[in-house]
């Protein structure tokens, strides 16, 4: 199964909310949680380095627009609310095998 996979912050410790593009995700139905990641099932797009061609366009005010999906984890700590925000999502692995995190 092909999944994405977003590594969960070191002091990350249950309960915490994840959110995509600013919408509460729920366990379960949305993701998983296995060995510290957490594993989308749906593609989750993360824009790469701005090439030259987007650059030059950009620079001329012609936008060029992809999708990108930003996770963020709200979580408690100390009695203090933090947000983990903008974590790297990585796309599943290409050689089309089981991913290690138990797939």
């Amino acid at each position: 199964m092909e999944r994405w996979r977003v590594h969960l912050p070191p002091d990350l410790e249950p309960p915490f909310e994840v959110y995509v593009n600013g919408v509460l995700q729920r366990a379960g139905d949305d993701y998983e949680v296995a060995d510290r990641l957490l594993l989308f099932e749906r593609p989750l797009a993360q824009e790469g380095r701005l090439g030259f061609w987007r650059w030059f366009w950009g620079a001329w005010g012609i936008g060029t627009y992809r999708a990108h999906h930003t996770v963020d984890i709200r979580y408690e700590r100390d009695g203090r609310t933090l947000v983990a925000h903008a974590l790297r999502v990585e796309p599943p692995p290409r050689d089309g095998g089981v991913d290690d995190a138990g797939g």
